[in-house]
Protein backbone atom coordinates (compact mmCIF):
# COMPACT_ATOMS: atom_id res chain seq x y z
CA UNK A 1 0.00 0.00 0.00
CA UNK A 2 0.83 3.42 -1.04
CA UNK A 3 0.21 6.25 1.64
CA UNK A 4 0.20 10.05 1.39
CA UNK A 5 1.71 12.23 3.94
CA UNK A 6 0.14 16.02 4.54
CA UNK A 7 0.93 18.24 7.60
CA UNK A 8 1.07 15.38 10.21
CA UNK A 9 -1.48 13.29 8.52
CA UNK A 10 -0.48 9.74 7.01
CA UNK A 11 -3.34 7.78 4.49
CA UNK A 12 -3.58 5.33 2.53
CA UNK A 13 -3.74 5.80 -0.92
CA UNK A 14 -6.81 3.64 -1.47
CA UNK A 15 -9.03 4.06 1.38
CA UNK A 16 -12.57 2.35 2.06
CA UNK A 17 -16.00 4.38 1.70
CA UNK A 18 -18.85 3.10 3.63
CA UNK A 19 -21.88 4.80 2.24
CA UNK A 20 -23.20 1.66 1.58
CA UNK A 21 -23.09 0.28 5.00
CA UNK A 22 -26.41 -0.17 6.20
CA UNK A 23 -27.79 1.88 3.98
CA UNK A 24 -31.12 0.68 2.55
CA UNK A 25 -30.98 2.34 -0.87
CA UNK A 26 -28.02 0.41 -1.77
CA UNK A 27 -29.50 -2.94 -1.81
CA UNK A 28 -27.48 -4.55 0.00
CA UNK A 29 -29.39 -5.86 2.91
CA UNK A 30 -29.12 -6.49 6.94
CA UNK A 31 -27.00 -9.68 6.28
CA UNK A 32 -24.17 -7.70 4.58
CA UNK A 33 -24.40 -4.58 6.69
CA UNK A 34 -23.85 -7.29 9.66
CA UNK A 35 -21.37 -9.70 8.23
CA UNK A 36 -20.17 -9.01 5.34
CA UNK A 37 -19.21 -4.97 5.88
CA UNK A 38 -17.34 -5.77 8.80
CA UNK A 39 -15.60 -8.29 6.98
CA UNK A 40 -14.87 -5.75 4.52
CA UNK A 41 -13.51 -3.09 6.82
CA UNK A 42 -11.14 -5.95 8.71
CA UNK A 43 -9.28 -6.58 5.57
CA UNK A 44 -9.06 -3.13 4.56
CA UNK A 45 -6.97 -2.84 7.64
CA UNK A 46 -5.01 -6.46 7.12
CA UNK A 47 -3.98 -5.03 3.60
CA UNK A 48 -2.74 -1.77 4.73
CA UNK A 49 -5.60 0.26 4.50
CA UNK A 50 -5.97 3.33 7.11
CA UNK A 51 -8.53 5.47 5.45
CA UNK A 52 -11.80 4.39 6.44
CA UNK A 53 -14.70 7.32 5.07
CA UNK A 54 -17.73 7.68 7.05
CA UNK A 55 -20.50 9.53 7.85
CA UNK A 56 -23.22 10.51 10.59
CA UNK A 57 -25.84 10.90 7.64
CA UNK A 58 -24.74 7.53 6.42
CA UNK A 59 -27.97 5.06 7.16
CA UNK A 60 -28.36 7.71 9.78
CA UNK A 61 -25.44 6.30 12.11
CA UNK A 62 -25.60 2.60 11.37
CA UNK A 63 -22.73 3.01 9.30
CA UNK A 64 -20.52 4.52 11.67
CA UNK A 65 -21.68 1.71 14.33
CA UNK A 66 -20.59 -1.13 12.23
CA UNK A 67 -17.17 0.76 11.20
CA UNK A 68 -16.66 1.03 14.83
CA UNK A 69 -17.43 -2.53 15.74
CA UNK A 70 -15.37 -3.50 12.86
CA UNK A 71 -12.21 -1.98 14.24
CA UNK A 72 -12.60 -2.79 17.63
CA UNK A 73 -9.36 -4.13 19.12
CA UNK A 74 -7.50 -2.46 16.09
CA UNK A 75 -8.19 1.21 16.73
CA UNK A 76 -4.49 2.37 16.13
CA UNK A 77 -4.79 0.51 12.40
CA UNK A 78 -6.77 2.96 11.44
CA UNK A 79 -7.29 6.84 10.09
CA UNK A 80 -11.08 7.14 11.10
CA UNK A 81 -12.49 10.29 8.72
CA UNK A 82 -16.64 10.86 9.57
CA UNK A 83 -18.30 13.92 8.66
CA UNK A 84 -20.54 16.42 10.60
CA UNK A 85 -24.57 16.50 8.11
CA UNK A 86 -24.73 20.67 7.93
CA UNK A 87 -28.14 21.02 9.45
CA UNK A 88 -27.97 24.24 11.67
CA UNK A 89 -23.91 23.80 12.16
CA UNK A 90 -23.82 26.52 14.64
CA UNK A 91 -21.27 25.96 17.35
CA UNK A 92 -22.69 24.05 19.95
CA UNK A 93 -24.96 21.48 17.33
CA UNK A 94 -21.41 20.80 15.59
CA UNK A 95 -19.63 20.12 19.14
CA UNK A 96 -22.70 17.93 20.11
CA UNK A 97 -22.76 15.91 16.78
CA UNK A 98 -18.81 15.31 16.53
CA UNK A 99 -18.91 13.58 20.27
CA UNK A 100 -22.05 11.55 19.05
CA UNK A 101 -20.18 10.56 16.13
CA UNK A 102 -16.74 9.50 18.19
CA UNK A 103 -19.74 7.28 20.39
CA UNK A 104 -21.17 5.74 17.67
CA UNK A 105 -17.47 4.96 16.67
CA UNK A 106 -16.32 3.70 19.46
CA UNK A 107 -13.05 5.71 19.66
CA UNK A 108 -12.03 8.61 22.05
CA UNK A 109 -11.21 10.85 19.16
CA UNK A 110 -11.70 11.15 15.85
CA UNK A 111 -9.06 11.33 13.02
CA UNK A 112 -10.52 13.86 10.28
CA UNK A 113 -14.21 15.44 11.09
CA UNK A 114 -15.46 16.94 8.15
CA UNK A 115 -17.78 19.59 7.35
CA UNK A 116 -19.98 17.24 5.04
CA UNK A 117 -21.68 20.55 2.44
CA UNK A 118 -21.42 24.22 2.88
CA UNK A 119 -23.93 25.26 4.39
CA UNK A 120 -25.76 28.22 2.45
CA UNK A 121 -27.71 30.32 5.41
CA UNK A 122 -25.50 29.39 8.43
CA UNK A 123 -22.08 31.57 8.80
CA UNK A 124 -19.25 29.23 8.45
CA UNK A 125 -17.55 31.25 11.39
CA UNK A 126 -19.80 29.69 13.53
CA UNK A 127 -19.48 26.05 12.33
CA UNK A 128 -15.52 26.23 12.40
CA UNK A 129 -15.54 27.26 15.96
CA UNK A 130 -17.52 24.25 16.66
CA UNK A 131 -15.07 22.29 14.87
CA UNK A 132 -11.91 24.17 16.73
CA UNK A 133 -13.74 23.25 20.12
CA UNK A 134 -13.62 19.47 19.27
CA UNK A 135 -10.13 19.76 18.23
CA UNK A 136 -9.18 21.62 21.67
CA UNK A 137 -10.97 19.08 23.71
CA UNK A 138 -9.13 16.18 21.54
CA UNK A 139 -12.34 14.81 20.06
CA UNK A 140 -10.69 15.12 16.93
CA UNK A 141 -7.50 15.71 15.36
CA UNK A 142 -7.62 16.91 11.68
CA UNK A 143 -10.46 19.41 10.42
CA UNK A 144 -12.07 19.07 6.79
CA UNK A 145 -14.43 19.56 4.64
CA UNK A 146 -16.45 18.16 1.32
CA UNK A 147 -18.01 19.13 -1.55
CA UNK A 148 -16.64 22.86 -0.93
CA UNK A 149 -15.54 25.04 -3.73
CA UNK A 150 -12.21 26.79 -3.45
CA UNK A 151 -13.58 29.72 -1.88
CA UNK A 152 -15.42 28.51 0.86
CA UNK A 153 -12.98 26.06 1.34
CA UNK A 154 -10.40 29.16 1.85
CA UNK A 155 -13.15 31.01 4.04
CA UNK A 156 -13.18 28.01 6.51
CA UNK A 157 -9.30 27.94 6.69
CA UNK A 158 -9.62 32.34 7.75
CA UNK A 159 -12.20 31.34 10.28
CA UNK A 160 -10.35 28.25 12.00
CA UNK A 161 -7.28 30.34 11.53
CA UNK A 162 -5.12 27.57 10.68
CA UNK A 163 -4.81 25.22 7.04
CA UNK A 164 -8.67 23.23 6.33
CA UNK A 165 -6.81 19.46 5.83
CA UNK A 166 -8.73 18.05 3.23
CA UNK A 167 -11.64 18.56 0.90
CA UNK A 168 -13.63 15.74 0.00
CA UNK A 169 -14.98 16.27 -3.73
CA UNK A 170 -16.56 14.00 -6.13
CA UNK A 171 -13.11 12.82 -8.97
CA UNK A 172 -12.84 10.68 -11.43
CA UNK A 173 -11.84 10.08 -15.14
CA UNK A 174 -15.69 11.04 -15.83
CA UNK A 175 -15.67 13.46 -13.30
CA UNK A 176 -12.66 16.04 -13.22
CA UNK A 177 -13.99 19.49 -12.32
CA UNK A 178 -11.92 19.18 -9.35
CA UNK A 179 -8.67 19.75 -11.45
CA UNK A 180 -9.67 23.66 -12.23
CA UNK A 181 -8.82 24.89 -9.23
CA UNK A 182 -8.86 22.22 -6.19
CA UNK A 183 -6.21 20.12 -6.98
CA UNK A 184 -3.83 22.97 -7.78
CA UNK A 185 -4.41 24.60 -4.49
CA UNK A 186 -3.97 21.41 -2.29
CA UNK A 187 -0.86 20.27 -4.48
CA UNK A 188 0.61 23.92 -4.08
CA UNK A 189 -0.51 24.79 -0.57
CA UNK A 190 -0.19 21.01 1.07
CA UNK A 191 -3.49 20.15 1.49
CA UNK A 192 -5.37 16.66 0.98
CA UNK A 193 -8.10 15.64 -1.74
CA UNK A 194 -9.93 12.75 -0.74
CA UNK A 195 -11.82 11.33 -4.26
CA UNK A 196 -14.83 9.95 -3.59
CA UNK A 197 -17.06 7.79 -6.98
CA UNK A 198 -13.37 7.40 -7.92
CA UNK A 199 -15.02 5.15 -10.25
CA UNK A 200 -18.00 6.71 -11.07
CA UNK A 201 -20.30 4.35 -9.37
CA UNK A 202 -19.07 1.43 -11.33
CA UNK A 203 -18.97 3.16 -14.93
CA UNK A 204 -15.34 3.24 -15.17
CA UNK A 205 -15.30 -0.66 -13.89
CA UNK A 206 -16.43 -0.97 -17.54
CA UNK A 207 -19.23 -3.54 -16.54
CA UNK A 208 -22.51 -1.45 -18.00
CA UNK A 209 -23.34 -1.22 -21.42
CA UNK A 210 -26.90 0.33 -22.81
CA UNK A 211 -28.45 -2.81 -22.11
CA UNK A 212 -27.27 -3.41 -18.63
CA UNK A 213 -27.48 -0.55 -16.15
CA UNK A 214 -27.25 -0.62 -12.28
CA UNK A 215 -30.29 -0.34 -9.61
CA UNK A 216 -31.02 0.81 -6.64
CA UNK A 217 -29.75 4.22 -6.00
CA UNK A 218 -27.72 4.53 -8.96
CA UNK A 219 -30.89 3.88 -11.63
CA UNK A 220 -30.90 7.62 -11.01
CA UNK A 221 -27.80 8.82 -12.11
CA UNK A 222 -27.53 10.74 -15.44
CA UNK A 223 -24.26 8.73 -16.25
CA UNK A 224 -25.99 5.85 -16.04
CA UNK A 225 -28.05 6.81 -19.04
CA UNK A 226 -27.83 4.69 -22.05
CA UNK A 227 -26.36 7.63 -24.63
CA UNK A 228 -24.02 8.72 -21.83
CA UNK A 229 -22.72 4.88 -21.41
CA UNK A 230 -22.40 5.05 -25.10
CA UNK A 231 -20.65 8.41 -25.38
CA UNK A 232 -18.59 6.88 -22.73
CA UNK A 233 -17.21 3.76 -25.19
CA UNK A 234 -13.96 5.46 -26.15
CA UNK A 235 -12.35 6.20 -22.21
CA UNK A 236 -14.13 2.65 -21.27
CA UNK A 237 -12.14 1.05 -24.65
CA UNK A 238 -8.88 3.34 -23.57
CA UNK A 239 -9.39 1.60 -19.17
CA UNK A 240 -9.86 -2.00 -21.02
CA UNK A 241 -6.69 -1.86 -23.47
CA UNK A 242 -4.92 0.29 -20.48
CA UNK A 243 -5.94 -2.70 -17.87
CA UNK A 244 -5.30 -5.13 -20.57
CA UNK A 245 -1.23 -4.14 -20.79
CA UNK A 246 -1.12 -4.68 -17.16
CA UNK A 247 -2.98 -7.25 -16.36
CA UNK A 248 -5.30 -5.53 -14.09
CA UNK A 249 -9.28 -4.40 -14.64
CA UNK A 250 -10.54 -1.02 -15.59
CA UNK A 251 -11.84 -0.49 -12.50
CA UNK A 252 -8.24 -0.88 -11.11
CA UNK A 253 -6.66 1.57 -13.69
CA UNK A 254 -9.31 4.14 -13.31
CA UNK A 255 -7.79 4.07 -9.46
CA UNK A 256 -4.40 4.16 -10.74
CA UNK A 257 -5.21 7.31 -12.74
CA UNK A 258 -6.88 9.30 -9.70
CA UNK A 259 -4.09 9.02 -6.77
CA UNK A 260 -1.18 9.23 -9.68
CA UNK A 261 -2.42 12.97 -9.07
CA UNK A 262 -0.40 14.56 -6.50
CA UNK A 263 -2.00 14.75 -2.65
CA UNK A 264 -5.07 12.55 -4.19
CA UNK A 265 -6.63 9.88 -2.49
CA UNK A 266 -9.18 7.48 -3.17
CA UNK A 267 -12.38 6.24 -1.44
CA UNK A 268 -14.26 3.74 -3.17
CA UNK A 269 -16.38 1.58 -2.05
CA UNK A 270 -16.84 -2.23 -1.79
CA UNK A 271 -19.78 -5.26 -2.23
CA UNK A 272 -17.57 -7.72 -0.62
CA UNK A 273 -13.98 -8.70 0.67
CA UNK A 274 -12.91 -10.10 -3.71
CA UNK A 275 -13.58 -6.26 -4.49
CA UNK A 276 -12.10 -4.67 -1.71
CA UNK A 277 -8.64 -6.54 -2.59
CA UNK A 278 -9.20 -5.53 -6.13
CA UNK A 279 -9.32 -1.77 -5.43
CA UNK A 280 -6.20 -2.18 -2.54
CA UNK A 281 -3.94 -3.64 -5.68
CA UNK A 282 -4.98 -0.68 -7.36
CA UNK A 283 -2.34 1.52 -5.30
CA UNK A 284 0.74 -0.97 -6.49
CA UNK A 285 -0.36 -0.45 -10.45
CA UNK A 286 1.87 1.88 -12.14
CA UNK A 287 0.85 3.40 -14.95
CA UNK A 288 3.37 4.81 -17.96
CA UNK A 289 3.22 8.66 -18.80
CA UNK A 290 1.83 6.97 -22.01
CA UNK A 291 -1.05 5.08 -20.47
CA UNK A 292 -1.70 8.15 -18.37
CA UNK A 293 -1.25 10.71 -21.33
CA UNK A 294 -4.06 8.12 -23.28
CA UNK A 295 -7.01 7.61 -20.18
CA UNK A 296 -6.67 11.73 -19.80
CA UNK A 297 -7.19 12.43 -23.69
CA UNK A 298 -9.78 10.09 -23.67
CA UNK A 299 -11.57 11.52 -21.04
CA UNK A 300 -11.07 14.66 -22.55
CA UNK A 301 -13.41 14.02 -25.14
CA UNK A 302 -15.79 12.32 -22.45
CA UNK A 303 -18.97 14.79 -22.35
CA UNK A 304 -22.20 13.29 -20.87
CA UNK A 305 -25.63 14.87 -21.17
CA UNK A 306 -26.55 16.18 -17.61
CA UNK A 307 -28.43 18.58 -15.51
CA UNK A 308 -31.48 19.45 -16.89
CA UNK A 309 -31.10 17.81 -20.72
CA UNK A 310 -30.69 15.05 -18.48
CA UNK A 311 -34.12 14.82 -17.23
CA UNK A 312 -36.35 14.05 -19.89
CA UNK A 313 -33.79 11.23 -20.57
CA UNK A 314 -34.07 9.67 -17.37
CA UNK A 315 -37.88 9.60 -17.48
CA UNK A 316 -38.19 8.00 -20.97
CA UNK A 317 -35.15 5.68 -19.65
CA UNK A 318 -36.69 4.65 -16.27
CA UNK A 319 -40.67 5.02 -17.24
CA UNK A 320 -40.21 3.02 -20.97
CA UNK A 321 -41.55 5.98 -22.60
Amino acid sequence: MKYVEVRGARVSAIGLGTWQFGSREWGYGREFADTEAVAITRRALDLGINLVDTAEIYAFGASERIVGRAIEGRRDEAFLATKVFPVVPVAPIVEQRGRASAARLGVDHIDLYQVHWPNPVVPLGTTMQGMAALRDAGVIRHIGVSNFPLDRWREAERHLGQPVLSNQVEYSLAVRKPERNLLPFAQDEGRLIIAYSPLAQGLLSGRYDGTNTPGGIRAAKPLFLPENIERARPLLDALRDVAAAHDAKPAQVALAWAIRRPNVVAIPGASSVAQLESNAAAADLDLTDDDDARLTEASDRFEPVGGLAAVPRLLKARLGL
